[in-house]
């Protein structure tokens, strides 16, 4: 389970981490879209932060009953405390960090992004990343992003993991590119 800010890269990671697991990749947001129909930012102007949540919920518990799958969830889901809740009893949490710089740098390429559509993105995204980092925090292995191959990040992920195998009780952090 891929977690961390918009713009983190858990999708591009995602997909090329489940193809190295021989797994399928499933992005949260995509799931929520076909279930409700609309695109996530139709479902924030329809029907506001809070439903969407709810049925995030939904959808990922539904997802986490796969157990062949790299799930990257959005943004906002491990915020969720019951989200959260459900991710920690049933899954490994794997947070994608990234600076303000470089998630900002890719996030401005993406025009939907509904938490970023206010007067001031930066500000927005500088509020949300001192916000959730410490929660995203208490994911089971953390992963820095630098602006690297996305394949290095999933290797990255994946000795991340090889590690918390071997030490179940302590939460790990690796940086790649030092």
């Amino acid at each position: 389970m891929l977690v961390g800010m918009m713009g983190a890269g858990k999708t591009t990671v995602g997909r090329r981490l489940a193809n190295r697991l021989g797994r399928r990749f499933v992005d949260s947001d995509e799931e929520i879209e076909a279930a409700a129909g609309m695109t996530i930012e139709d479902i924030f102007k329809t029907h506001g932060e809070a439903d969407f949540r709810s049925g995030e919920v939904r959808v990922i518990s539904r997802l986490l009953r796969d157990p062949d799958i790299v799930l990257g969830t959005g943004g906002g889901a491990f915020i969720n405390p019951e989200t959260r809740a459900l991710i920690k009893a049933q899954a490994v949490s794997v947070w994608i960090k990234a600076d303000f710089e470089l998630l900002f740098a890719r996030v401005s390429r993406r025009s939907d992004r509904p938490l970023l559509k206010t007067t001031n993105p930066r500000e927005t995204l500088r509020g949300l990343i001192e916000a959730r980092y410490p929660t995203y925090a208490e994911a089971d292995v953390t992963i820095v992003s630098k602006d690297v191959p996305q394949d290095v990040v999933a290797s990255e992920i994946i000795t991340g993991l090889l590690a918390l195998l071997n030490r179940p009780d302590e939460p790990r952090e690796t940086a790649h590119g030092k």
